[in-house]
């Protein structure tokens, strides 16, 4: 049985976070660049939450994945189970906030469950819940670390650069904001993929 480590989270999250650094940068341009365009925003928003699952197992993703018209094959599905995530959690922080976060963990996987395997929102709740299941806490503190890590990362570079030259300063603050997001994504996909081949 595969098990998610916090090693895992630095090694394979990384690993997976860069290698499709270029096609999600491209694609998060594409998608803040097209939102305001009705229906389609909706299949590009699909694509973005969605895009995981494709790294999860290795696909290649196009520079344009988020206009593939599969995404909107979901939409009513897709708005179901980001609905009852969001009912469930803003309940769960009514009782002291840390429901609210163990409820956002344990359904996680829900909306990739529901675009990648084509399951309806509440099954894909409970596959989620039982999937996340024992893994709570690695996945709290596998993401919580990688990005203390990478945040820090970042700042000691950016303050190198800033040292040799304001202008390599802006570059390298530029470098490591649109780096954090495919690597957290990332390691989003190492989760989807290490508890779904249990699963």
């Amino acid at each position: 049985m595969n098990q998610l480590t916090i090693g895992g989270f630095f090694n394979e999250g990384i690993k997976i976070g860069l290698r499709n650094a270029a096609a999600l940068i491209v694609n998060g341009i594409l998608w803040v660049l097209t939102i305001w365009i009705p229906y389609l925003n909706v299949g590009t928003t699909i694509g973005m939450f969605s895009i995981a699952a494709k790294m999860a197992r290795a696909e290649g993703i196009s520079m344009t994945e988020i206009f593939n018209p599969q995404y909107r094959k979901f939409m009513g599905e897709f708005f179901l189970v980001m609905a009852f995530f969001m009912i469930g959690m803003y309940t769960g922080i009514i009782f002291l906030i840390i429901p609210g976060y163990v409820i956002a963990i344990a359904w996680s996987l829900a909306p990739l469950l529901v675009v990648d395997r084509g399951m309806d929102p509440i099954e894909a709740i409970k596959k989620s819940n039982e999937l996340t299941y024992g893994h709570k806490w690695v996945i709290f503190g596998g993401m919580t670390l990688l990005y203390i890590a990478v945040v820090i990362a970042a700042g000691i570079l950016i303050g190198i650069g800033n040292a040799i030259h304001p202008y390599i300063g802006l570059i390298f603050t530029l470098a490591a904001v649109v780096l954090i997001v495919p690597i957290m994504i990332g390691a989003q996909a190492y989760i989807y993929k290490t508890l779904t081949a249990n699963g």
